[in-house]
């Protein structure tokens, strides 16, 4: 059963927007990209599957001495989580993302050679792996555009940018973006709203202002940054 989404319809108009604003994006952004740091797919797995209801700036103060201790998917699956609880005891839900990580380098081992899948299908059967987390391996390891990465950041501005109605559902958001944006750019789309989510458009204590991009496409009604 293929996990691949079937691409939905916009509308020209609505297109033709979405890429007005991708590109004003790209220009209040030019520094976007992963703020996880790896530097190769088995640690970008390690480091998402430990950021989930953390930060990056949390996962990436503690994975230098993690990934100095335990090399390869292979040194990962040769020890118990409770090896590695020491260093990422620092961060949220530790002792579940223990178990996550040495049990998906378990499975990559003895079913993948040692190497982190390229598919989607394949890394959704790996513990700690869901469509996100999947979709941030392929996209940044692999260059590959399987969908959008959908976090709080970007369900925020999705809302608030007149990109998807469906306010809270990150499934359904992840469809609207994918129907709105060339397949090439779901990658880097998700970069661009996560640095404007972090750096302007903000949960709280909002800073846009008169920021370009919340001025000329954020919706009033959503986002009092847009007034």
């Amino acid at each position: 059963m293929s996990t691949s989404k079937p691409q939905p319809k916009a509308s020209p108009k609505d297109r033709a927007r979405a890429m007005r604003l991708y590109k004003a994006l790209e220009k209040a952004w030019p520094e976007a990209t992963c703020e996880l740091n790896a530097v190769s797919p088995h640690e970008l797995l390690i480091a998402t599957i430990l950021s989930a209801q953390s930060t990056d700036v949390a996962v990436n103060a503690a994975t230098p001495a993690l990934f100095d201790a335990f090399k390869t998917p292979a040194e990962f699956a040769d020890v118990e989580p409770e090896d590695i609880q020491p260093y990422i005891a620092t961060i949220g839900l530790y002792r579940n993302k223990s178990k996550a990580v040495v049990e998906s380098m378990r499975r990559i081992v003895n079913e993948y050679g040692g190497e982190v899948p390229a598919t989607m299908e394949d890394l959704l059967t790996l513990r700690g792996v869901a469509r996100k987390t999947a979709n941030v391996v392929l996209g940044n390891a692999f260059g590959i555009n399987e969908g959008v990465v959908v976090d709080t950041h970007v369900m925020r501005l999705a809302w608030r940018l007149g990109l998807s109605d469906h306010e809270g559902s990150a499934a359904k958001i992840e469809r609207d973006l994918m129907a709105l944006f060339p397949k090439p750019r779901w990658t880097m789309l998700s970069h661009l709203l996560v640095f404007h989510g972090r750096y302007a458009c903000k949960a709280r204590n909002c800073v846009c202002g008169g920021h370009p991009v919340c001025k000329q496409y954020g919706i009033a009604s959503r986002c009092s940054c847009a007034k």
